[in-house]
């Protein structure tokens, strides 16, 4: 008798193979984790393999072209509250059901990341940990006047999106000493006046803020909402933060509006394309801040995917064996 095989997709992080709610279906199915990014032959090979698919967030599209390599494909999960590079209308065609995890605290894990950016980018913390490892550099290689760390006490944090991790968010700057404003495409006085912040136009944020920090979810609405456009309204001394989602931004038009100078700095935790290549150019720019796409990327999140996945599992291959029997 064939055991279901479990496709595990995008486990960047290592978690299901060190999962033992995971790991215990070891005996029921057989587990097939990946740890690198699946693309062309590779991906088609192994979904053809699948019985079932667990997806470690949007790091993978499934559409109707990954669906037909997958004709044995009895069930999907994937981490998290929402997948937006999967087709679940395409799946409810083929008769495939879906499932997600919950999440855990991910708007506090993202807020503190926000603030690490911030914090790294304005403090020059890159520069200055690079010194102090590297013998051959200086004592504060590349720190010199006027490039030096600025003060974020009496400036303007500009929130585009005042949601529950914009909010938050809001509270951390409020306690530096920052002014607050917000913008979203409902943003109303009253409602921005709840979280201390003022409402602002999104021109008038652009312009005036020193840390401009994006906490909207994607849509077609929002996509390339800073572009070629409005980056240059920015202050040449402001740092633009994005924990959120890439496509509020348009990263050809980000790398250019750096290069100009408007505004002077990045800070980044989400791209495009992820892992990020190495010949993307933000990897060779000095005014720009990289993470991993760490903002969600916390253990008691991963704890929370991993026995929420085993959950589904175990039911899911209990009516396997149901089934066939």
């Amino acid at each position: 008798m064939h055991k279901p095989h479990i496709l595990f997709l995008d486990d960047f992080e290592h978690l299901f193979a060190h999962s033992p709610a995971v790991m215990a279906f070891s005996d029921r199915a057989l587990l097939e984790i990946h740890t690198e990014p699946l693309r062309g032959e590779a991906l088609s090979q192994a979904l053809d393999r699948a019985t079932g698919l667990v997806l470690m967030r949007d790091r993978t599209p499934v559409g109707e072209r990954e669906l037909a390599m997958s004709p044995n494909l009895k069930f999907i999960i994937y981490t998290g509250l929402r997948n937006a590079l999967l087709d679940e209308a395409a799946c409810k065609a083929r008769n495939i059901p879906v499932f997600n995890t919950e999440f855990g605290p991910t708007k506090a894990s993202t807020c503190e990341l926000t603030w690490a950016l911030i914090l790294a980018a304005l403090k020059r913390l890159e520069p200055g940990f690079l010194a102090l490892r590297d013998p051959q550099l200086s004592w504060r290689a590349g720190l010199h006047y006027p490039g030096l760390c600025d003060v974020l006490e009496g400036e303007t944090l500009g929130l585009i999106g005042l949601g529950q991790i914009g909010a938050r968010v809001a509270k951390v700057g409020q306690a530096f000493g920052m002014k607050v404003v917000a913008w979203s495409p409902n943003m109303t006085p009253v409602r921005a006046a709840e979280h201390g912040a003022m409402a602002a136009s999104l021109d008038e944020l652009l312009a005036t803020s020193k840390v401009v920090s994006l906490h909207l979810v994607l849509s077609a609405a929002t996509r390339h909402l800073l572009q070629a456009k409005n980056l240059p309204q920015m202050r040449p001394d402001a740092v633009l933060v994005n924990t959120s989602r890439s496509g509020l931004i348009h990263e050809q038009d980000l790398a250019a509006a750096l290069k100009a100078g408007r505004p002077g700095m990045a800070a980044l935790d989400v791209f495009d394309e992820e892992p990020l290549p190495v010949d993307h150019p933000f990897r060779q720019m000095q005014q720009v801040t990289l993470s991993p796409h760490l903002g969600f990327v916390a253990n008691p999140v991963y704890e929370i995917f991993a026995k929420t996945v085993a959950h589904h599992l175990d039911g899911l291959l209990g009516q396997a064996a149901m089934s066939r029997g």
